[in-house]
C-alpha cells in the first residue's frame, strides 16, 4: 500500500526496522485483532496496538469505567467513569491514531458469540480476569484456528504465552493449547481474584505491552513465538523465567483422543 507523509512520520520507527519495513507496516495495518476484556491487561494491549498502527482492533467488554480501575487501567480517566469500557476505549484510541478502526462489543463473550467474533480476526489477545471465560476463549482459539495471547496477573507476578495448538509443525507435531498446561478451571475460590488478592497497577503495563509484542509478532511472523513457552514475571524479585512446555497426547481438547469437540462443554 502507499502511505501518506503523516503515516511515513507516524510510523517511521517501525519502517526502520529490518524486520517490519513498509511491507510489515502495510501488514499491520490490514490485521485485525480481538482484545477481549478493556482492563488492566487490555489497556496497554489497546493503547500500543493502535499506536503500532493495527488497522482494525475489535474490544469486548461489557463493564464500565469505576473509579477503581484507574490505579491500573491506563486505557480510562477520571472523566470517563460511568463510561462504558468500550467507548472508553474509542475515545482514548482516536486520540492516538485516526488510522485505526476500533470495533466495539459491548457485551460478555460467550458461547453463544464467540465463535462468530473470532472468525472476524487474525489474533485474538486474552486480557481477561476470570478462569470461566480465559478456557471458552482457549477452546474457541483452538476451533477457530486462530492464534491466541493469554496472559494473567496477580499481586506482583504475571505469565504469559501464545497458544495455536492447530498449527502443525514439519515433523506433524504442535504445540501446547491452554488445557495442556492448565487441564481444567481450578475450583471457585481456591485462587483469588486481583479484586480479592491485590494487584501493583504497572504489573499490568509489563504484560500487557509483553501480550502487544507478541501479537505484532504473530501477524508478522517475526521472532521466535512464545507458543511453547510459559513466561513468569516475578515483580518483587525482578525475574523473568522461561518454562517449556509440550502439548499434551492427554489433553481433552488437542490430544490425541480429545473429548471436548465443540463448546457445548461450556453451557
Amino acid at each position: 500500500m502507499d502511505f501518506s507523509e503523516q503515516q511515513i512520520e507516524r510510523y517511521a520507527r517501525h519502517i526502520l526496522l529490518k524486520e517490519i519495513g513498509g511491507e510489515g507496516q502495510s501488514r499491520l495495518l490490514n490485521s485485525r485483532v480481538l482484545v477481549v476484556g478493556a482492563g488492566g491487561l487490555g489497556s496497554p494491549v489497546i493503547l500500543y496496538l493502535a499506536a503500532a498502527g493495527i488497522g482494525h482492533i475489535g474490544v469486548i467488554d461489557p463493564d464500565v469505567v469505576d473509579l477503581s480501575n484507574l490505579q491500573r487501567q491506563v486505557l480510562h480517566t477520571t472523566d470517563r467513569v460511568g463510561l462504558s469500557k468500550v467507548e472508553s476505549a474509542k475515545q482514548a484510541v482516536a486520540a492516538i491514531n485516526p488510522d485505526v478502526e476500533l470495533e466495539l462489543y459491548e457485551e460478555r463473550l460467550t458461547p453463544d458469540n464467540v465463535m462468530e467474533l473470532f472468525g472476524r480476526y487474525d489474533v485474538v489477545a486474552d486480557g481477561t480476569d476470570n478462569f470461566e471465560t480465559r478456557f471458552l476463549i482457549n477452546d474457541a482459539a483452538y476451533f477457530a484456528h486462530i492464534p491466541l495471547v493469554s496472559a494473567a496477573i496477580l499481586r506482583f507476578d504475571g505469565q504469559i504465552s501464545t497458544y495455536k495448538a492447530f498449527e502443525m509443525g514439519e515433523g506433524g507435531d504442535h504445540g501446547p493449547c491452554y488445557r495442556c498446561i492448565f487441564r481444567e478451571p481450578p475450583p471457585p475460590g481456591q485462587i483469588p481474584s486481583c479484586a480479592e488478592a491485590g494487584v501493583l497497577g504497572a504489573l499490568c503495563g509489563v504484560m500487557g505491552s509483553l501480550q502487544a509484542t507478541e501479537v505484532v509478532k504473530e501477524i508478522l511472523d517475526i521472532g521466535d513465538t512464545l507458543s511453547g513457552t510459559l513466561m513468569m514475571y516475578e515483580g518483587l524479585a525482578s525475574e523473568f523465567r522461561r518454562i517449556g512446555v509440550k502439548a499434551d497426547p492427554g489433553c481433552p481438547l488437542c490430544g490425541d483422543n480429545p473429548e471436548i469437540k465443540d463448546l457445548s462443554i461450556h453451557g
